[in-house]
């Protein structure tokens, strides 16, 4: 059932509304990880480009630095000086002046000045030939020559030699050489004074240090002309190679190159370009984070949508399966198939309302006919039992209120020939005006034909403890309003005759047969109105027995109900007792009459394995038809009583053998999610409300008390012997979800599976 169309279809619906949310939270984490990225791309540029304006100010100072130098007093006159002789003073007042310019850029730390006029170099602490200078302070790329004529020999204006290796008292290091001849206005190939200044790369790239701390990527500073004035992090092939890719756009501030973000800036002061590269999984670091989050969150509750998604399918797909599996038994498989289940069922289900509907306007249409057929039925005494009588009143869709009442007979008088069809179709007209009369007098009784001329009325009491006098003078009066509005509507002339009280539903036909009694008594002493059964003169030489009294008696013995059987009897007794004056050689013959039904009905099936069935029929023979017939019906009594707990007895053991039969399904079948009342009924073969109303009273609990309690009991031997989880224990007594499960367990022992099973461990 889990894989039937039902559940895929559910299962697609609950993927496609996790999914949608899943773009739109897609489409949010990739523009996170745009801002989050174009945010780390501007921090970056903008620390570089404050790390340019640092080195480019302390370029200046160092700029400005030679100009302080061009224009000192002592420096202009050892420049000047063409005396063989050294100006020991002035070298010396030189240096003092100009020692305190290193002390406040950390650039100027390593510096000196050239003075070709005396061959001499002078520095912050000391002074040099040139050659011992270059014994402590070199070049690896210069010779001596080289470096005096390249450096001391030219005249510089502002010009810096490009990173270079270097010496320094025998520590190797890289530098930037920044030159300046003085005067600031030599313009001759060599002048007077030369002042240079040694910057240290690791001094340049300590003002960078940030990004490359922070990232870890490399750093690269190049002059106008491409030459390398500091470097960090990488070679200098790479950068030639980086700078020659035709892929690589210098150009552009920010670029991915490989696995490296490389951010560019150019100086507009003197045209170098500043360039860093950030490894792209540092930069992305807030970005992966992001990513990995957004992954785990998203994929965690994709899994947990998707689970429940399953349960949400499964669940919601078995009624529909379940539906179908009906629809198809019951209704089979069309020649073509349908497009799906849910187009079944609709179709299927529009048939069957189609079809209620018609079934329930032909139901509407029958049920004055029903009506009629109960009616007749009631007055005939067709029926066994008052319960027999009040489900068929049900079905007909009458109240019969306390079960007592008056019946009634109304004829319609003046039609004493009957075979004509015209005499035939006024008589129709006739009753049918006389019912009309009845409902535009408001009153509210049963009604059916009796013959072509007779109407038969039941008046049932609506109190619990009607007034005999005054309910008998009501329908007295209505009936004379009766007569006289349909003679005064009409013209029509009727005569009525109404039988003695009944107080149970089976002696409606006694009532019926006293008023028909009363009605020929009317018309045969030719009296008018209405006449009671009690006025008529009980002249009778002959018993009251009739066939269908004894018909009613027998039915109701074998139907067990020993109340109403002597309901009959009374009504026979009472008859012959009070309303006639019986000889006594009539008196016999109704005893007689009334021993041989017993005994016809002792011969029948249903008494015939009775082990006491001749002892019975001895007492039914021997009871004598000279005594009283409050004895005889004594007597009567107690053979009734006797043969209705015969059959109480074998309905008991019916019943008892079927409550087995059911417990015994029950037991065997209780894994079964679809075990319900229903199923156990046609397992019987019996009504579902029987089998509810038979159980209840055997066994004083309902059926579906019973069965929670059978799954319990072995949910707990499950849950004492064996190693299944509690799902696994409530798939296997019968229940489809395991929350049922436990919530009915704890319902009826006081403690959830789970805690039951950690006691019985303990």
């Amino acid at each position: 059932m889990k894989y039937s169309n039902v559940f895929r279809k559910f299962l697609i619906s609950y993927v496609i509304i996790l999914v949608i949310p899943s773009i739109g939270g897609y489409m949010s984490y990739l523009t996170s990880i745009s801002v989050t990225q174009s945010i780390s791309i501007e921090n970056s540029v903008t620390q570089l480009q404050k790390s340019q304006e640092i080195l480019e100010g302390r370029m200046a100072e160092v700029e400005g630095f030679t100009r302080q130098l061009a224009v000192n007093q002592e420096l202009n006159v050892l420049m000047n000086e063409r005396d063989n002789e050294t100006n020991v003073y002035g070298i010396w007042r030189t240096m003092e002046n100009v020692l305190t310019f290193g002390q406040t850029n950390d650039f100027l730390q390593n510096y000196y000045i050239y003075l070709a006029n005396y061959n001499l170099i002078l520095t912050p602490g000391s002074s040099y030939r040139p050659n011992h200078y270059y014994t402590d302070f070199r070049y690896n790329d210069l010779s001596l020559e080289e470096w005096m004529k390249d450096v001391l020999g030219k005249t510089h204006r502002s010009e810096i030699k490009p990173l270079s290796s270097y010496v320094s008292r025998g520590k190797q290091t890289s530098v930037i050489t920044y030159m300046q001849s003085l005067p600031l206005d030599s313009f001759n190939d060599s002048s007077p004074a030369v002042a240079v200044v040694i910057i240290d790369e690791k001094m340049i790239l300590s003002l960078l240090s940030s990004l490359n701390d922070r990232y870890g990527g490399w750093v690269h500073i190049s002059d106008a002309e491409g030459n390398t004035i500091a470097l960090q992090g990488s070679a200098e092939p790479d950068m030639m190679k980086m700078a020659s890719d035709s892929h690589f756009d210098p150009s552009r501030v920010s670029q991915f190159y490989g696995d490296d973000l490389v951010i560019t800036t150019r100086s507009d002061k003197n045209g170098w370009v500043y360039q860093a590269g950030i490894p792209r999984h540092v930069l992305m670091e807030n970005a992966n984070r992001i990513k990995g989050m957004t992954l785990l969150i998203t994929g965690g509750t994709l899994l947990i949508g998707l689970i429940v998604g399953l349960v949400l399918a499964y669940r919601n797909s078995v009624p529909i399966n379940r539906l179908l599996s009906v629809m198809k038994e019951q209704f089979g498989k069309d020649g073509s198939a349908p497009k799906n289940e849910f187009d079944f069922l609709s179709g299927n289900i529009a048939d069957m309302l189609t079809k209620n509907k018609l079934l329930e306007s032909e139901l509407n249409r029958q049920l004055p006919l029903v009506r009629d057929a109960f009616l007749k039925r009631l007055i005939s005494g067709e029926f066994k039992s008052r319960d027999e009588i009040l489900s068929a009143a049900e079905q007909a869709d009458i109240n019969l209120y306390q079960g007592t009442g008056y019946a009634g007979i109304v004829q319609i008088k003046g039609y004493a020939s009957m075979d004509s069809v015209e005499i035939l179709n006024e008589l129709n007209a006739s009753r049918l005006l006389l019912k009309q009369a009845l409902a535009e007098l408001g009153v509210d009784v049963l009604m059916t034909d009796m013959g072509s001329d007779k109407v038969v009325i039941l008046f049932f009491s609506k109190e619990t403890d009607p007034e005999i006098d005054r309910e008998k003078e009501d329908i007295t009066h209505t009936m004379e309003n009766l007569a006289l509005y349909v003679f005064n509507e009409y013209r029509i002339t009727i005569q009525s005759g109404f039988g003695n009280l009944f107080t149970s539903l089976t002696e409606v036909s006694l009532s019926f047969d006293q008023a028909n009694q009363a009605l020929e008594y009317a018309v045969y002493m030719n009296k008018k109105g209405m006449v009671w059964n009690n006025e008529t003169q009980t002249e009778n030489t002959t018993y009251y027995y009739p066939l269908d009294s004894e018909q009613r008696l027998i039915g109701t013995i074998r139907a067990g109900e020993l109340e109403e059987a002597k309901r009959i009897v009374d009504a026979i007794i009472v008859q012959n007792m009070e309303q006639r004056e019986l000889s006594m050689e009539m008196k016999h013959q109704l005893v007689g009459e009334m021993k041989g039904t017993f005994l016809k009905l002792l011969d029948q099936k249903a008494f015939t394995e009775y082990a006491s069935i001749e002892n019975v029929k001895r007492r039914v023979i021997d009871i004598g038809s000279s005594e009283p017939l409050e004895t005889i019906k004594a007597e009567f009594y107690e053979i009734m009583e006797e043969l209705c707990s015969v059959i109480a007895n074998k309905k008991k053991d019916a019943h008892i053998q079927m409550i087995k039969q059911i417990k015994e399904y029950t037991a065997k079948m209780y894994s079964d999610t679809e075990l319900t009342l229903y199923r156990v009924a046609e397992h019987v073969e019996r009504p579902e409300k029987y089998i509810s109303q038979l159980f209840k009273e055997f066994t004083g609990v309902n059926f579906s008390d019973h069965l929670i309690k059978v799954r319990m009991d072995q949910a707990v031997i499950l849950l004492k012997e064996s190693n299944y989880t509690v799902d696994d224990i409530a798939s296997r007594v019968g229940y489809n979800s395991s929350h049922s499960f436990r919530r009915a367990f704890k319902r009826l022992n006081g403690i959830s599976p789970s805690v039951f099973r950690q006691s019985v461990d303990d």
